[in-house]
């Protein structure tokens, strides 16, 4: 039975942390984003986000943000990231509509990866961030 269901694969979304300043606190910010570089929307977009340690157990609460239509060619901000979960992996699991059909993808930011030395411009944000495809 498994063998039947067709899970279509996900391509031109992706999640980002980016890195940007806080004109209300004269900070920088880490934030996660959705990117939707598609030529067409994403419609019923839901996301949940965990931070996940198995070697150290730690764990954080899980997060779940609903986006009713993400636009062609564009981008949401999803969550901040407070910096110490950065030590922990970022697990962003997204579920959306594309027309009739239902997708799904899993993004992991293993430990340690989003930092200064990692950071790169990611053209659609016009920000510097760590991208997953």
């Amino acid at each position: 039975m498994k063998k039947d269901i067709l899970i279509p694969e996900v391509t031109d979304v992706f999640m980002a942390i980016v890195k940007e300043y806080n004109d209300d606190f004269k900070c920088d910010d880490w934030n996660a984003y959705i990117i939707n570089h598609k030529e067409v929307a994403l419609e019923m977009v839901l996301i949940v986000s965990k931070g996940d340690e198995a070697t150290t157990q730690l764990k954080t609460s899980i997060l779940r943000k609903k986006i009713e239509k993400l636009p062609a060619k564009s981008f949401a901000k999803v969550e901040y990231i407070n910096p110490a979960v950065l030590r922990l992996n970022n697990i962003f699991e997204v579920t959306f509509f594309e027309g009739n059909k239902m997708f799904d993808k899993k993004f992991t930011f293993k430990k340690g990866t989003v930092k200064e030395g990692t950071l790169r411009m990611i053209p659609l944000l016009k920000k510097e961030g760590v991208l997953l495809k």
